[in-house]
């Protein structure tokens, strides 16, 4: 079916932005990444275009949603353990992002999350292998 996954999202600023998803230790594809928008690669085949609003704009008619004030979407992304999932939020709030919940044990699952500094919502999960939900 599909071969690649680009989530589109707005930001403010894309030196702060790029500089926050570094510390987390994202890269950046040079090859698609400017002053106005910038490729995250975030695994194989998964990428994620963070845009300037003003450019972000251009390619819809809507309105961009501030996700500082409203969710506009959520962005799970699977760890290899419960150790990453708590890694990679530390790393987000040490870089000046934010953790406003506390993780969720499922048993099955466990996932925390951080919003960026713009506000998006980064989900993290790790599923046990084999567990199944309770039914």
């Amino acid at each position: 079916m599909h071969k690649q996954i680009f989530v589109n999202l707005p930001i403010a600023d894309m030196q702060k932005s790029q500089a926050f998803f570094k510390k987390l230790g994202y890269s950046f594809n040079p090859d698609f990444t400017n002053d106005q928008g910038a490729c995250m690669i975030m695994g194989d085949n998964l990428y994620v275009m963070l845009l300037v609003k003003d450019f972000f704009q251009g390619f819809t008619g809507k309105p961009v949603a501030d996700a500082n004030k409203s969710t506009e979407v959520l962005v799970c992304l699977s760890c290899e353990s419960r150790a990453e999932v708590d890694d990679l939020v530390a790393r987000a709030v040490a870089a000046g992002g934010s953790a406003p919940r506390p993780p969720q044990d499922y048993g099955f699952m466990y996932g925390h999350g951080f919003e960026d500094l713009d506000g998006h919502i980064w989900e993290l999960a790790y599923m046990v292998p084999g567990a199944k939900p309770d039914a």
